[in-house]
């Protein structure tokens, strides 16, 4: 019997060790298929064109021989020759009707615009001393060009201040040109363009204009110049819907271009292939992007901690950022833990956008950031003003501007003049930087290209049917409350009073009102 007993024992031991095996089998053979699956999907891509592959050599990098401006702006010079004969040579003119920016005499040549704005740009004042108010440099985002800060930059000068529109590397030419930059490149080109300026203000103040992944690198130079006393130094900084955060999803971007590389799938090196109908914009986005993106917020991210820590972030100028309070791009909550809630008392100040808060809208909206907002106000060690354009009340759509000064629970409330326009529920990343009269991205007006106005673009019809993603099309492009946004930098750097707005009817001051009973939530 106890021979028996064992021998079950073992017959049972040796089919539990199959089971366990085919167990595994059939558990690796569900994590292969789905790998495949993934990179399938991954790989699922519209065929890659020229501009996706194409590999220019005159683009400046770190390593770079060039050590002034002027050099930059030679290479850059060197650069679009060879964009020229690269890719416009090989394209050949556009045929019929055409949305193709790559095609000469296309609807999105950049060429056809009085200035070619992909390219870098000085602004200088007319004042009647000779010399500017102030000096600014301007950052545009990623994927973006000089284009995105063009309204406020031209608003600076009308003001009297001397204004460098940076192209920052890579940008500007053609999608491939990001498969290969770094962000350490993007920050040696801004050290450039701030020694330069430095040389241009006459002695005036030094100003830093961030949008996007621009706010990014200005964070990066303010720091980097905090600790290097060879590099001029900042008295303001401007963020508009700054790159201070972004997805956990961009840390595996990198993975994702590599597993490309080993198995020869080029498409893996792209999150996104979209036909390039934007003159002054990509509309693909390649994996390294995403991974650039994500090394200069955790390098942002670890320095802020250790100069906070240090007592170092005493010395950091004066900072304004403004913000949607819904944004598909860049993280809203880590601006606000990652760096506005680290900086010591020093006139910094959070502006957010708050979406449409009429009941109707809100019954069709997925989420609610009033909670993110909440957190911000219930902070009593918050050493910020705090700023929130937002619905006069929930059945007004007339915009109100309500401020808590530092660790205050109440607010002090200003008409603004404006309100939300009809069938807009929320700003977007992409909106903050442009009036509703841009040529471009705005919805009044003509486009300057004789092209068409991206912002005005409402097509309807079945899904499935556009070559542009239905989300691109009906994403917001324009900025309400842009006069707002315009009126408080020019206040930032001293310019008030000067020139005239070049946007729709600004905002006015209007009374001031008493916070209402409800403790002073927006």
């Amino acid at each position: 019997m106890r021979v028996k007993g064992q021998t079950r024992r073992r017959k049972l031991k040796r089919i539990a060790i199959r089971a366990g095996k085919i167990i595994a089998c059939a558990g690796c053979g569900a994590v292969l298929a789905l790998l495949v699956l993934g990179i399938n999907s991954l790989n699922d891509k519209p065929d890659l064109d020229l501009w996706h592959t194409v590999k220019l050599k005159e683009e400046f990098t770190a390593s770079n021989p060039e050590d002034t401006f002027d050099e930059y702006l030679k290479l850059e010079e060197r650069l679009f020759a060879e964009l020229e004969r690269e890719v416009y040579d090989r394209t050949g003119a556009a045929e019929g009707v055409s949305i193709n920016r790559y095609e000469r005499g296309s609807r999105s040549d950049p060429v056809r615009w009085s200035r070619n704005w992909n390219r870098s740009y000085e602004l200088a004042p007319d004042t009647a001393s000779g010399k500017p108010e102030a000096a600014v440099l301007l950052i545009h985002g990623l994927s973006d060009s000089p284009y995105s800060l063009r309204p406020i930059g031209e608003r600076l000068q009308a003001g009297g201040a001397y204004v460098l529109g940076l192209r920052v590397p890579g940008h500007g030419t053609v999608p491939a040109a990001l498969t290969r930059t770094k962000w350490q490149d993007m920050a040696a080109a801004v050290e450039l363009a701030m020694r330069h300026l430095q040389e241009r203000s006459g002695g005036r103040p030094l100003y830093v204009v961030g949008y996007s992944n621009g706010g990014a690198l200005a964070v990066q130079y303010a720091l980097s110049a905090l600790e290097n006393s060879e590099l001029p130094r900042p008295d303001g900084i401007v963020l508009i819907s700054p790159e201070i955060g972004v997805s956990k999803m961009a840390s595996g971007f990198i993975w994702q271009e590599r597993v490309g590389r080993l198995l020869g799938l080029k498409k893996l090196a792209w999150t996104s292939v979209n036909p390039e109908y934007d003159p002054f914009k990509y509309n693909s986005f390649p994996a390294n992007a995403g991974n650039l993106a994500h090394e200069l917020t955790t390098v942002n991210r670890e320095k802020v901690a250790a100069l906070a820590e240090a007592g170092t972030l005493d010395d950091l100028p004066p900072v304004i950022a403004f913000q949607s309070a819904v944004d598909a791009t860049v993280s809203v909550t880590a601006l606000v833990s990652d760096l506005f809630a680290r900086l010591p008392a020093n006139h910094h100040e959070l502006v957010v956008f708050d979406l449409n808060r009429n009941p109707v809208v809100g019954a069709l909206l997925s989420g609610d950031p009033k909670d993110e907002i909440g957190l911000v106000l219930g902070d009593p060690t918050r050493a910020f003003e705090f700023t929130v354009l937002t619905n006069a009340s929930a059945m007004d759509e007339r915009v109100v501007v309500r401020s808590w000064a530092p660790g205050q629970g109440a607010y002090v409330q200003a008409d603004t003049g404006m309100r939300w326009p009809p069938r807009i529920y929320s700003l977007s990343h992409v909106a903050l930087p442009f009036p509703g009269d841009d040529p471009l991205y705005g919805s009044v007006g003509k486009a300057e290209s004789a092209g068409f106005q991206i912002g005005a673009a409402a097509l309807r019809g079945e899904k499935g049917v556009l070559r542009i993603p239905a989300q691109e099309v009906l994403r917001q492009r324009w900025n309400p409350f842009y006069p707002y946004l315009e009126r408080r930098v020019l206040e930032r750097f001293g310019l008030v009073g000067t020139g005239e707005s070049s946007s729709a009817p600004g905002a006015s001051e209007g009374g001031r009102d008493r916070p209402p009973e409800d403790g002073g939530q927006p």
